[in-house]
């Protein structure tokens, strides 16, 4: 069982009607634990609870159904049970079916809340599923809980158009989702006129059976790529309530407003889906989550596809930020010496080659705005605008879904940011209609030229591959807005042994290496990367370029690698291991 599954489990059983006899095995079934073990425990068989009405499964949970308003004495009598700690239980639950609490002995964290909402600390219990517990789906599960409805959504749609998951329309299929993302986000934060907008409308104009949900989405996205001053004279013409939502464009609704067929199911998903609290939406982790809902290979593994927000901050930290945050101490309430800080960081420029859906950049925004914000708020200057542009971030990612959920977690990103830092009426007032401008290119990071991409001086930028075929025909030239003072590059690549090369990764590797070394085919392809990162580095126009790479995929061999480009790189190869330092 995965996060996202567990989430759905658990809600599904806080929906139900409460069965005091039923809950304890209906609980522990929702994390995995297997119809045989909870067989035994039904009968007794491995049921050492000493606890009225308890159950006990060893090495996880000691709980109880008890008696109305009697939780918190049930609870105590768990945690003062000789058979807790001999089973070695991790977790104590009470329940009473109107209230529940549970408490965690090894961190003596606790909770309790009215039983309907339990599924909301869904993060709290993810041990009992031998997952360990990450911080952020603990504090704000909204992104596991939007993954999961999202999934639910993706599936069934596929399920009645099997056309749009062939090759030739899953890009569509995942530009359809980038925008439901996006409509469900807007209508949380007052960036559609009134607070659910998409949601009530969609439920309010599209029958039951899911007939016409198409239709009216159909409507509301080509809205949105309608200037108001259009409307009146679109044809065919615009529907009233269609005219509600405001002008975004931005390349999200531009193109086909095609939409794929609904169900009554896919209907009453979408509309699950938008009844959740988007504006709590963590962009942090909730790309790299949302991008396994449109791979196949990686859906297995659903809710499990993030690289943690301190594990990337081991990376960012020591790369740049902790000198920043130096100099920010240093300067103290010196305005000029403020003031250089705030254009140092404006000319900052952020590359991952391997961005997925943009983990490392949007980390990497969100802490220059904290620290430009403490900068501003020395200054005196809280009501600016932010001087860092987001088009400074730049990245690298082969398939196009990630690419699209890595532009749009910088956009919510920096929403969130001018919301917390400037307040949600300049926030608004500067947020649409979105820019057309694409700095996330979609292709091939080991054929493309780096340089071309995120040159470390000068505004200019042209997409060019090593060889004509490999250039992106359709990929947009976006200028950065200011000249280039530091270059930073980092990321997680993808770590695969030669004997699981595919040809045409090889085929990657040959055109990085084979002018170098006879030894390429046995290089790990993560090698691809260090080089092309060796050799942005080292052309002449670089005056200041470092790379931070941190292998989270490989904890038992897990490592840093720097490189400053002042000094000439050596470079250690061997066949799954490529080292610079």
């Amino acid at each position: 069982m995965n996060a996202v599954e567990i989430e759905s489990a658990l809600s599904d059983l806080a929906l139900q009607p409460f069965d005091a006899a039923e809950f304890p095995f209906a609980f522990l079934a929702a994390f995995g634990h297997k119809e045989t073990a909870l067989k035994r425990l039904r009968t007794g068989n491995s049921n050492t609870s000493d606890v009225p009405g308890g159950v006990l499964q060893r090495h996880y949970l000691h709980m109880a159904v008890c008696a109305d308003a009697t939780v918190g004495e049930t609870l105590h009598r768990l945690r003062t049970s000789p058979a807790t700690p001999k089973a070695k239980a991790r977790f104590l639950l009470a329940t009473d079916g109107q209230t529940l609490e549970a408490e965690e002995l090894a961190s003596g964290e606790t909770i309790a809340c009215a039983y309907p909402d339990f599924a909301n600390h869904f993060g709290f219990f993810l041990p009992l599923a031998g997952i360990s517990t990450i911080k952020e789906i603990k504090d704000n599960p909204i992104d596991v809980r939007a993954t999961g409805r999202l999934n639910k959504l993706y599936v069934e749609l596929l399920r009645e158009n099997p056309d749009w998951a062939t090759d030739e329309r899953r890009a569509a299929m995942n530009h359809f989702m980038a925008r439901l993302i996006f409509c469900f986000f807007a209508e949380d934060t007052d960036i559609f006129n009134g607070e659910g907008l998409f949601t009530q409308t969609v439920e309010q104009m599209s029958e039951r059976d899911g007939s016409n949900t198409h239709a009216v989405l159909q409507a509301i996205f080509r809205a949105m790529n309608l200037k108001v001053a259009e409307r009146a004279h679109a044809q065919p013409r615009l529907p009233n309530w269609a005219n509600g939502f405001p002008y975004v464009n931005g390349d999200l609704f531009s193109g086909s407003t095609e939409v794929p067929r609904f169900t009554r199911m896919a209907r009453s998903y979408l509309i699950h889906a938008g009844n959740l609290n988007w504006k709590r939406i963590n962009p942090d982790i909730f790309g790299s989550m949302i991008q396994a809902v449109a791979d196949d290979a990686e859906r297995g593994a659903l809710g499990m596809h993030y690289t943690s927000v301190p594990n990337i901050l081991k990376v960012l930290n020591p790369l740049f930020l902790d000198e920043l945050r130096a100099q920010l101490n240093e300067a103290g309430d010196n305005k000029i010496k403020l003031l250089n800080l705030r254009k140092r960081m404006a000319r900052i420029r952020m590359f991952d080659p391997a961005c997925g859906s943009g983990n490392f950049l949007v980390i990497a925004y969100k802490q220059m705005r904290e620290i430009e914000a403490e900068i501003n708020r020395r200054r005196s200057e809280s009501h600016l605008g932010s001087e860092i542009p987001l088009t400074n971030f730049r990245g690298i990612e082969l398939r196009d879904f990630p690419a699209e959920i890595a532009r749009l977690a910088l956009i919510i990103a920096e929403f969130q940011c001018d919301v917390l830092y400037r307040g949600q009426k300049d926030a608004l007032q500067d947020f649409l209609p979105l820019d057309a401008k694409n700095w996330i290119v979609c292709g091939n990071a080991l054929r493309l030229d780096w340089l071309s991409i995120c040159p470390p001086t000068g505004t200019g930028v042209k997409v060019v591959a090593d060889d004509l075929f490999g250039t992106p025909l359709d990929q947009a030239e976006i200028d950065f807005e200011n000249e280039g003072g530091e270059t930073y590059i980092c990321g997680n690549p993808p770590y695969l042994g030669s004997t699981w090369q595919t040809a045409e990764q090889k085929a990657d590797l040959q055109g990085v290496f084979a002018n170098r070394t006879k030894s390429w085919k046995s290089l790990d392809y993560v090698a691809g990367w260090f080089m092309k990162a060796a050799d942005y580095g080292t052309r002449p126009l670089h005056r200041s370029v470092r790379i931070y790479q941190l292998d989270l995929s490989r904890p038992a061999s897990a490592h840093f690698m720097a490189t400053d480009f002042f000094q000439r790189p050596r470079y250690h190869l061997c066949p799954h291991q490529f080292q610079m330092g």
